[in-house]
């Protein structure tokens, strides 16, 4: 864990413009009513035993595509002129980020070329397809997918759909901790997992509007720590390109918009090995009767573990996604 930032980056600093505010967060719920799911919050004893608190769980592997970024990919594409739609538009993903900008643009009458990793998970690739968009693949360890992507926005006059680094993403992935908080009242903490920081940053500037003094707690996979060490150096640091299962999360570096956020109002960042997330989404299947992704279960695994300290009374847990193929979910728990 790291601690709570200070001085000019710490919570509550104003040296920092705001990306996004809470206003756009509650813009981006209009935009979204009747288009996204309303998920649901689970609500636990087992859980709430074994961790010692009231634990309550807003499950985005409900939303649609499985996973939370419909809510950023819809609220962006919507925004974009008639003439921008009929042209198209472009973005870069491991899957998730993938799925909802291809549905999105189903949606709205338009037509999406998603960059995708060589390895990114068969089920992701295949409802990629199915949305009917275009995959252009790369290898993640020697490939870089954001020149790809701005380099197949030029040549085609494609709209570029960044998976975080952008105010109408960040936005719409601050729905999620909206509607938590309306469902549950004002809660001690929240964890969310943080891959390029865009759901922790919506979730942070919505979480903090709402119930000032509330704990925000990032959790990332041991071998993806890019958002812990930048913390603590208070700028974007560069990793390798994390090796963990938890593939939405295999980021190696925080987004520059998100990190503007999430070094001005995250509490904490912990860390959460591969075995840990395996345990929390064996959890989730035998407890909870859900199916999790591993960066779908990260913060789950950081609550299960013992990693938050110290233990709030009432603490909100996101549920990222929930897209993980048989095959695969019986390789990683077998």
């Amino acid at each position: 864990m790291t601690p709570s930032p200070t001085g000019p980056t710490g919570p509550g600093s104003t040296d920092v413009p705001d990306v996004v505010t809470f206003d756009d967060v509650r813009d981006a719920a209009r935009r979204l009513a009747g288009v996204a799911h309303r998920t649901p919050v689970l609500r636990s004893r087992t859980l709430d035993a074994l961790a010692g608190a009231e634990v309550h769980l807003k499950c985005e592997n409900f939303q649609r595509v499985g996973a939370f970024k419909f809510r950023g990919a819809y609220n962006a594409l919507s925004r974009l002129s008639p003439n921008q739609l009929a042209r198209g538009v472009v973005a870069y993903s491991s899957g998730n980020h993938a799925q909802a900008v291809a549905l999105a643009a189903r949606e709205l009458g338009s037509h999406a070329v998603i960059v995708m990793p060589e390895d990114s998970p068969k089920s992701k690739t295949d409802a990629t397809a199915g949305y009917g968009a275009e995959i252009v693949r790369y290898d993640r360890y020697t490939g870089d997918r954001v020149a790809l992507g701005r380099q197949l926005a030029e040549e085609r006059g494609l709209a570029l759909i960044p998976p975080y680094e952008h105010p109408h993403i960040i936005a719409g992935q601050g729905t999620a901790a909206l509607e938590l908080i309306e469902e549950t009242g004002p809660l001690d903490a929240l964890l969310a997992p943080v891959g390029g920081g865009g759901l922790m940053a919506g979730s942070a500037t919505a979480a903090t509007a709402l119930v000032p003094g509330i704990r925000m707690i990032g959790v990332e996979p041991e071998a993806g720590d890019d958002t812990l060490r930048s913390l603590a150096a208070g700028h974007p640091v560069t990793i390798p390109v994390p090796h963990t299962i938890a593939d939405g999360q295999a980021i190696a570096t925080p987004g520059e918009l998100t990190f503007a956020v999430n070094r001005r109002l995250l509490d904490s960042v912990v860390l959460v090995s591969d075995d840990e997330i395996r345990a929390a989404m064996k959890f989730a299947f035998e407890r909870l009767k859900i199916v999790t992704e591993p960066s779908g279960a990260s913060a789950l695994a950081a609550l299960l573990a013992g990693r938050v300290t110290p233990l709030p009374a009432r603490i909100g847990v996101i549920i990222s996604g929930g897209n993980v193929g048989l095959e695969r979910f019986l390789e990683l728990l077998g």
